[in-house]
């Protein structure tokens, strides 16, 4: 469209420039344009039509400009007329013809199809990806055509169980490690290389799926055969038939296509397919029933229109392929390829230069087109499709006798928009003016009332069958409850959440088919299967409310950090110094996963106790960061908190747990503050004089695991337990485990000081020695 009216812009600055050759005059052109401009095109049209009149020659540029202000101005069958004197002076191009498809596709749309969306089931239409490609390939199945457009527009027009991909019942349904789910046969396409909800990129090496292959999510899969039976069994003929298709065996894939349909008769995609394969059956008749059927069930869709435009252009009938494609434009705007095609059907000549001669054309419009100076272009010798003079004794080119005398059943552009019959609700004028038309009549219900059926599966939305629906479906066989935080592994089983995190700590495998699962561990991409969580929502919310209240309480229990508080066993630590932790043990696999999911990041710290399994007094300790290995190990960086006293020893999943009391030192005040300061000073300094003294190699290795001496603080009772550089002096100090216990354990600042100064004085003179 653009290339026609550029051209016709620089055929106008060139008779400007030159006005003898052409006979135009420049000043009213310029004024045309510019009443273009500011949107007056009735006054345009009307400065076209008069330099038109003051021609001796008729101008096919002129007739062109005029033909697009009429149309812009609404005057469509006026256009037609000087379309076709353009037409018979040379024959129009299919980009010529844009704004008039455009115009009658916006006609339609602002003034019939307004109703019929209100009328109609109302239901959103499924709008394209790219409308600047004709699309390819089959509506569905396998891959399907891509479908896009506006995100809260396809989101609505999908249902729960249908694959995102190919829009169609979930078919060997496959959860990705993101946790949406697709058909396996969609995902394993050369050109699906990611997630397109989430943009997670798949798991496909060398343009080849990787060794573990997309697994079929076993859950899903039995839930729909069983929600959705006749559609599962559809859905796999379907798929049959696609395969059967490719190889190009096609009456075998038509049986597939006809078995399906008798099981879905009312699946519009599915229809939609077998009438892609009757047209590459050349069955024209049948794939136009199909299309028909599409339309019906359908009516707002634009692919189902593009679909029956296509068949009925392919069987010949071309006027009716033109209703279609009004109608696709008239839905998508935006769909140029359709745009393309319907301009191609109106630039065939026998679409414009018999329109003229339409006995279809009412009183009005001929009174209309008798005013227009190109009538008179009809009765005079004209130019044949190269530019030339025909003959003298011809009322009408060469070309256009040769062109309309095979043809007997001939029908014109003005009889195909004037048998468009409008909505009952709608009234024309004029009956016979094409500016005016509706859509068929076979978009409208019989009784004229907007339907008041609950959806359907062919309406987009699926339920599940109440007696269908069991709880037992959905039970994690780990744990033997409702599944809570879905999540499917690689091999396509689906557990808790945390039930796989456990097993995982014991085994890289699959608890059910013990499929290695290392790479699934070491990536840690446990996300919840969407698809399950959203079922359990709708359908189970009763007792999934049940199974969070269950999991929300055992967060709480387990977040108590002074009833029972997660202990690891292993080394001292102490308050503000940094212990980081080689983790490999299952249990404490369990107790730090735990800790980091109920928020508090912490549990404590004990020395073991060969009676009571841990000691009575111990530091609670923070976690700051934790990585974590292929094989799941992990390095937890955590630093001391605050001292605590063990009140009672217990267990749970394996890991000890204590009921504890937080130690805070007792402060002191007038003189015994000021001997306490005293104190303080004299053995930091004292602390100082010791740590200078060691060799290098050994100060660079205190220096790399703890870091330098913390200064001394203005204020020794300011923190609940003490001075940090206490803290750091014991941790490097040569003492064994009970001793450092025990002056962990008191809440005497002023005795821990004395104990750290005997320390210090017994290795100075042990190294002096």
């Amino acid at each position: 469209m653009e290339t026609g009216i550029q051209h016709r812009t620089e055929q106008f600055v060139h008779d400007i420039a030159n006005p003898g050759a052409a006979g135009l005059c420049p000043e009213m052109l310029e004024v045309a344009e510019e009443a273009c401009r500011a949107g007056d095109f009735d006054l345009a049209a009307e400065i076209y039509g008069s330099q038109l009149a003051d021609l001796s020659q008729p101008d096919r540029g002129l007739c062109l400009r005029r033909a697009d202000a009429l149309v812009r101005s609404g005057r469509i069958a006026e256009a037609l007329d000087s379309y076709c004197t353009a037409a018979k002076l040379n024959w129009l191009r299919p980009e010529e013809l844009g704004l008039l498809v455009e115009n009658i596709a916006r006609s339609l749309r602002e003034k019939e199809l307004g109703v019929l969306t209100r009328d109609v089931c109302p239901q959103k239409s499924e709008p394209f990806k790219s409308s600047e490609n004709k699309p390819t390939g089959k509506l569905s199945g396998d891959g399907g055509r891509e479908c896009g457009g506006d995100a809260l527009e396809d989101e609505q027009a999908q249902d729960l169980f249908s694959c995102r991909l190919c829009k169609s019942l979930l078919a060997e349904p496959t959860t990705l490690q993101c946790g949406h789910t697709f058909c396996k046969r969609c995902l394993e396409k050369d050109g699906v290389h990611e997630c397109i909800k989430c943009k997670y990129k798949l798991n496909k090496k060398n343009g080849q799926i990787h060794p573990m292959g997309f697994r079929v999510n076993v859950i899903l899969s039995s839930l729909l055969d069983k929600w959705f039976d006749t559609e599962s069994k559809a859905r796999r003929l379907w798929l049959d038939g696609e395969s059967m298709w490719k190889k190009q065996e096609f009456t075998d894939a038509l049986e597939k296509y006809d078995k399906a349909l008798e099981l879905a008769p009312s699946d519009c995609r599915l229809l939609g397919q077998r009438a892609e394969l009757h047209m590459d059956m050349k069955n024209y008749s049948q794939a136009v029933q199909d299309g028909d059927s599409v339309c019906r069930l359908k009516p707002l869709w634009p692919e189902a229109h593009y679909l029956k435009a296509a068949a009925l252009s392919k069987a010949g009938r071309n006027e009716e392929g033109l209703q279609e494609y009004f109608l696709c434009v008239a839905l998508k705007p935006g769909w140029t390829a359709v745009k393309l095609e319907a301009q191609k059907l109106l630039s065939e000549p026998s679409a414009l230069l018999s329109s003229l001669q339409s006995p279809l054309l009412g009183e009005r419009t001929r009174a209309a087109s008798s005013k227009d100076p190109a009538w008179s272009l009809a009765k005079t010798p004209l130019c044949d499709g190269q530019g030339e003079p025909s003959g003298s004794g011809s009322s009408k080119p060469a070309s256009l006798n040769a062109i309309e005398s095979p043809i007997e059943e001939q029908k014109t552009l003005t009889s195909i928009l004037a048998a468009l019959p409008p909505p009952p609700s709608l009234k024309r004028k004029c009956p016979n003016d094409p500016s005016a038309f509706g859509p068929p009549a076979k978009f409208l219900k019989p009784d004229g009332a907007c339907s008041s059926q609950k959806p359907s599966a062919a309406c987009g939305t699926r339920v599940v069958p109440p007696n269908l629906l069991d709880s037992a479906d959905m039970e994690c066989s780990l744990c033997m409850r409702l599944f809570y935080e879905p999540v499917a592994t690689p091999c396509g089983h689906t557990f808790c959440l945390k039930c796989l995190e456990r097993c995982l700590d014991h085994n890289p495998t699959c608890p059910l088919c013990k499929e290695n699962l290392s790479e699934y561990l070491a990536t840690r991409g446990y996300h919840k299967t969407l698809l399950m969580e959203e079922v359990l929502v709708r359908y189970l919310s009763d007792e999934l409310s049940e199974r969070r209240k269950i999991h929300e309480e055992e967060l709480k229990e387990l977040s108590n950090l002074n009833q029972e508080v997660p202990i690891f066993v292993c080394t001292m630590a102490f308050p503000t110094i940094p212990c980081p932790l080689h983790v490999f043990e299952p249990r404490y696999r369990l107790m730090i996963r735990r800790s980091m999911e109920t928020g508090t990041k912490q549990f404590g710290m004990c020395i073991a106790d060969e009676v009571k399994g841990f000691a009575d007094y111990g530091c609670m300790l923070e976690v700051r960061d934790v990585k974590f290995f292929p094989d799941g190990r992990s390095v937890v960086d955590t630093i001391g908190v605050s001292r605590f006293k063990v009140l009672s020893h217990g267990q749970r999943d394996g890991y000890n747990t204590a009921k504890i009391e937080y130690l805070e030192d007792k402060k002191v005040e007038g003189e015994e503050l000021v001997e306490l300061v005293k104190l303080h000073d004299s053995v930091y300094d004292q602390a100082t004089v010791w740590f200078t003294s060691l060799k290098d190699n050994m100060k660079n290795q205190i220096l790399s695991h703890f870091g330098n001496l913390p200064g001394k603080d203005n204020n020794p009772q300011g923190s609940p337990s003490g001075p940090a550089w206490c803290w750091w002096l014991l941790a490097v100090l040569p003492l064994e485990n009970r001793a450092q216990l025990t002056i962990l354990s008191m809440t005497s600042l002023k005795d821990r000081l004395l104990a750290i100064r005997r320390v210090l004085i017994f290795v100075t003179r042990k190294r002096a020695r």
